[in-house]
């Protein structure tokens, strides 16, 4: 059996069955700029993607007949000379340009590389169902599973994998993998680079153990005061409430309130002012934590929380409540200390 040339295709086939309109291919070429990639032929109807697996899954735009004719290659086209312009010289207004060396800045130490994070490569699940057709998902292998026997046991047939550990790298013009040095300039020739390592085929990979480390966030906390409540809005999104504490003392709050992705926010709020706990209460949604704080005296609230900085002769006035939410109110209630200030 031969194997279609046609960028996007790759199939076998035989002669036989090779009809007008059996091959699926990309008569353009493909396209990287700034991390997304496409078709140049086909760019207005598939969308550029950025992952590359999704960028060889792409289906052709062009019907045809399969090729195993080598891809003419395409003429370079050659850079215009870039001559990098100096100012020499400014006098009485006038500025002088030349190309010209002029005296390079002293060179600095260059800094050490960090250390690059550790490579973790997907494994086989040996148990698992593998769906008819499926491919390996190595990069630079495109083995087509067939059965146990032939790719999965121990010392089948093709059952060695050899392939690209990292990712593919497209850098001004020149595409390779981060893992081996061979660059080349066309995508043919790059589809081409044989794997640099060897290894088992990965056809259903298994699913890796999410990490059990919490990770402690914030959260934003508004609120606002009518002359005999005070309403928080705790902004957790999606906190859940069988795992979350909310425990409402006369002078404080203590909350833990357990959030996806193993995050979690933690605080103690120390009230401005007694609450009456009893009459207190609070109810989880889904974007947020809302508090309902019953105060045991009537006058206003300056802050949620006690300060120890001075805030000098302010004083906050309650909410109307009202469908739009107005702020003011028609009478203003002080403590002892704002009434002696005012």
């Amino acid at each position: 059996m031969a194997r279609c040339t046609h960028k996007g295709c790759g199939q076998d086939y035989t002669p036989e069955d090779n009809g007008p309109e059996s091959c699926s291919y990309h008569p353009g070429a493909p396209v990287f700029h700034e991390g997304s990639k496409s078709w140049s032929c086909c760019s207005d109807v598939n969308k550029p993607v950025l992952d590359f697996d999704d960028f060889m899954k792409i289906q052709g735009c062009t019907k045809g007949q399969h090729t195993d004719e080598a891809p003419k290659a395409l003429p370079k086209a050659q850079p215009a000379p870039q001559v990098d312009l100096k100012m020499t010289s400014s006098n009485s207004g006038s500025e002088t340009y030349s190309s010209a060396p002029v005296n390079a800045p002293p060179a600095t130490t260059p800094r050490e590389p960090a250390p690059a994070p550790q490579l973790v490569e997907e494994e086989d699940d040996p148990v698992a169902t593998v769906p008819a057709g499926a491919t390996c998902r190595h990069n630079g292998c495109s083995v087509t599973y067939e059965n146990d026997e032939l790719h999965r046991k121990e010392g089948g047939v093709a059952a060695e994998c050899t392939y690209h550990p990292k990712a593919p790298i497209f850098h001004e013009g020149s595409k390779g993998y981060l893992c081996c040095k061979r660059r080349v300039l066309e995508f043919d020739e790059f589809l081409k680079i044989e794997g640099c390592k060897k290894g088992r085929h990965v056809f259903v990979p298994k699913k890796r153990a999410e990490p059990q480390e919490e990770e402690f966030t914030q959260c934003r906390i508004d609120h606002y005061q009518t002359p005999s409540e005070v309403h928080a809005s705790v902004f957790a999104k999606k906190a859940d409430p069988s795992m979350s504490t909310v425990k409402i003392e006369e002078e404080q709050i203590f909350l833990d309130l357990f959030l996806p992705d193993k995050k979690r926010f933690r605080k103690t709020l120390n009230l401005w002012g007694p609450v009456n706990v009893e009459e207190s209460s609070y109810k989880f949604y889904g974007t947020k934590l809302e508090l309902k704080l019953k105060k045991k005296d009537i006058r206003s609230w300056t802050l949620l929380e006690k300060s120890d900085r001075d805030l000098g002769n302010i004083s906050f006035t309650f909410g109307v409540g009202g469908r739009t939410g107005t702020i003011g109110a028609k009478e203003l209630i002080l403590d002892d200390v704002n009434r002696a200030r005012a």
